[in-house]
């Protein structure tokens, strides 16, 4: 990608036992974000997916990840970017959505999304 992630969120996933993955995923997932708006005009994916970093705050390769820290979103369909813009700030809770919610976050740090991508 050519630009910077959109923003970042603190995370943890849930246990098995808590609803959650059986295992923890590696590097690469798929996984959805979901987040709650009073003022969500959509309903369906939003196509927001993760790239966790190490505790030290490096990307994590490849590999499984951290059951909690840090992780780097990308908005994947910039039709939908104006649309988040308007919703994500600094504090908004979400969760991870793999057809359940597999874990939560809260948004911590605004990158990328007020940015319009340069294209390649």
């Amino acid at each position: 990608m050519n630009h910077p992630e959109d923003f970042k969120v603190r995370y943890c996933f849930y246990s098995d036992d808590e609803g959650g993955r059986k295992s923890l995923p590696f590097q690469g997932i798929r996984s959805d974000f979901w987040y709650e708006s009073e003022n969500h005009t959509m309903d369906g994916n939003f196509i927001i997916w993760p790239e966790f970093e190490s505790k030290n705050g490096e990307l994590i390769e490849s590999g499984i990840v951290l059951n909690e820290g840090i992780a780097r979103m990308w908005i994947i369909n910039d039709k939908l970017r104006a649309y988040h813009q308007e919703r994500i700030k600094i504090g908004t809770k979400g969760y991870f959505i793999e057809g359940i919610r597999t874990g939560e976050c809260e948004v911590i740090d605004i990158v990328g999304l007020m940015s319009n991508p340069t294209k390649k």
